[in-house]
């Protein structure tokens, strides 16, 4: 009956804040287009149906949608006629997930959790299997999915310490569908334990997808590129959030002449102006990489700052710098994804605030891959530091020691989650 009462509650306020939720996505869209894109699909209206029997995948936004690359490519290498219903919460997320898509393959949003919107993307889709990425605990649609018959399994799942403490506090609503999921397939034996004692009852360790996805080789090769061009040093601040920059380029502004080139790649891309201006404003020139197409003009060269403000060339960026700072892990934001500068031979100096990829990041240390620092202050004259070292290469090597070493996730996750659709997945 708690149980009962704390979805009737949840769903009761979300249909009341719809609007409110609508007129968001309506504004983020002036700078995001996509976000004004498939509105009445936010609904459950207006779908293309899926044919019956699609292996269905939910990769909310753009670092769900590359971990699920891996995962989409075992599950074909595996079962080569799967189709493919893939969807997004985000706009980047959205645009990213193209490239999974091949022939009979849709692709669309995932509705707002209220009963009535989740019915129709259920009965009108009718997936064999759903797969929710990392941290996509939704309540009704793993109570819709239950009463449609359709098995649920959480992929690549995590649970930080934070996170599990916010859950506790709305247990009557999280529990109950943490023991509606089929099959949970976890990070590290920490997220197990977490997501077992959150009502998960069938968890699997499996690893994380994130070791599983290669770097674009032409991103890789035009980035090393842009380094030789430099005749300074390339320290990347990677993926930062909001308060991380303006500190960062005020430390940056007292550094000594030449100061090393600082390639600054905000997570968010409606932030790109804001942050532009901010090294304006803090006396520091600037070119956007959006300026130039394959190689940056001579007079970019010069500058101390060039701002990534392009979407899906993290790997180039990685490639073209000496070390990077890991965004996220400055503020207290948890850090963002480690594996990938590792895979591209970017040594690492991260934050105090990494406990979104905890196991990740102390593996990272504890193989030589990285170091961490107490604050930005610290980060940058750290950075700088190895960025000049002379045995930077085996800073390089041991990091992609280490993304090579954690590989093989996504092959097991796509042994599991096909046994768990079995014959209802269609194309079998």
């Amino acid at each position: 009956m708690k149980s009962w009462l704390a979805r009737f509650a949840y769903s009761a306020l979300l249909r009341l804040v719809t609007p409110g939720y609508l007129l968001r996505l309506w504004w983020r869209g002036w700078r995001e287009p996509g976000y004004r894109q498939g509105l009445a699909q936010r609904l459950g209206f207006g779908y293309r149906p899926a044919l019956p029997g699609a292996f269905w995948l939910h990769a909310v936004s753009l670092g769900e949608t590359r971990a699920a690359s891996a995962l989409v490519d075992a599950l074909r290498t595996q079962q080569p006629a799967l189709r493919l219903l893939l969807t997004h919460g985000t706009a980047t997320g959205f645009e990213a997930g193209r490239a999974l898509l091949r022939a009979g393959d849709l692709q669309t949003w995932l509705p707002w959790d209220t009963p009535g919107a989740v019915r129709r993307f259920l009965r009108d889709h009718r997936p064999a299997i759903g797969v929710l990425m990392e941290t996509e605990v939704w309540p009704n649609l793993l109570h819709g999915a239950r009463d449609e018959g359709v098995p649920m399994a959480l992929a690549n799942a995590r649970l930080s310490e934070k996170s599990f403490a916010r859950g506790r506090r709305i247990a009557a609503l999280i529990e109950p569908a943490a023991r509606s999921l089929a099959l949970v397939l976890a990070q590290t034996e920490a997220d197990a334990s977490r997501l077992r004692e959150a009502g998960g009852a069938k968890v699997l360790v499996c690893g994380n997808l994130k070791f599983d996805v290669s770097p674009n080789p032409e991103l890789l090769t035009r980035g090393r590129s842009w380094r030789q061009r430099s005749a300074r040093p390339v320290v990347l601040a990677a993926v930062t959030r909001e308060g991380e920059e303006l500190p960062l380029l005020q430390c940056w502004k007292t550094l000594e002449a030449p100061r090393p080139l600082l390639m600054l790649v905000p997570r968010h891309p409606q932030r790109f102006d804001e942050v532009a201006a901010m090294a304006v404003d803090c006396g520091l020139q600037a070119w956007r990489r959006s300026a130039w197409a394959a190689q940056p003009p001579d007079a970019a060269l010069q500058a101390d700052v060039w701002l990534g403000d392009s979407m899906g060339e993290m790997p180039l960026y990685y490639a073209a710098a000496d070390v990077a700072l890991l965004g996220g892990s400055f503020g207290r934001f948890g850090g963002q994804n480690l594996i990938e500068a590792a895979a591209c031979g970017c040594p690492l100096v991260m934050g105090p605030h990494t406990y979104n990829f905890s196991d990740a990041a102390e593996l990272s240390l504890a193989a030589g891959a990285s170091l961490r620092v107490a604050g930005i202050d610290e980060g940058v004259a750290r950075a700088v530091e190895l960025a000049r070292d002379p045995q930077r290469d085996d800073w390089v090597q041991r990091a992609l020691a280490f993304a090579a070493a954690h590989r093989g996730a996504a092959e097991r996750m796509a042994r599991e989650l096909l046994a768990l659709a079995g014959p209802r997945l269609g194309g079998g």
